[in-house]
């Protein structure tokens, strides 16, 4: 098994999605049940949550450690105790996430802002809304100012960019990055479609 290294001051995008590929969001109780935990554990294990978004099947953090804590010992307990929630509450066994979470470290800021947009980006990008700003289950309507969250340090991306300043590079020039190089942010779970085509927009 590979060791997952962090440092601290670290910038890392986290994801992992269901086992098998299933659901592990089946409805709005289970979105406020890991964000409420996502908010707590980042508190107590001392991380910035720079951005987020729950997808139905999987998720994606962008973070920070800002202590000697390795993220490891935030992620684990996070999703031990979503799991143990979400088999309780539905009767099941086993394993809910798709192994261990998977991680790669961030070291550029350009890189920071773009890929906090191609995260925001998914679930246009998976079908799941015609307009960005309607999904509640990530962080994008706070950076755009349609919501008052206080669980991201939208700052760590954003350095002093307006709201307005970020929804155009997000919908307008990192989508048409997408449409054009499905590569662009080497990361899985783009969606079923795999990319963005201009007949989706």
């Amino acid at each position: 098994m590979t060791t997952k290294i962090f440092y601290q001051d670290g910038h890392y995008h986290v994801y992992n999605r269901g086992n098998r590929k299933q659901n592990i969001f089946l409805e709005e109780a289970d979105y406020i049940g890991y964000l409420e935990r996502l908010r707590k554990y980042k508190k107590e294990h001392k991380v910035s949550v720079l951005c987020y978004c729950l997808m139905p099947n999987h998720i994606h953090l962008l973070l920070r450690q800002d202590s000697e804590i390795p993220l490891s010992k935030f992620l684990h307990p996070l999703h031990t105790s979503y799991s143990m929630y979400f088999n309780k509450k539905y009767d099941k066994v086993g394993h809910l996430f798709q192994g261990r979470f998977k991680q790669k470290e961030v070291n550029k800021d350009e890189y920071l802002l773009r890929l906090s947009s191609y995260i925001h980006l998914n679930p246009l990008i998976g079908g799941l809304v015609k307009k960005l700003e309607n999904y509640r289950w990530s962080s994008y309507p706070d950076y755009i100012n349609l919501r008052e969250g206080t669980l991201c340090n939208k700052e760590l991306v954003l350095f002093g960019r307006s709201p307005k300043e970020y929804k155009k590079i997000t919908e307008e020039d990192v989508k048409e990055q997408l449409i054009e190089r499905s590569d662009l942010f080497n990361t899985p779970f783009l969606s079923k479609k795999g990319v963005l085509k201009r007949s989706d927009l």
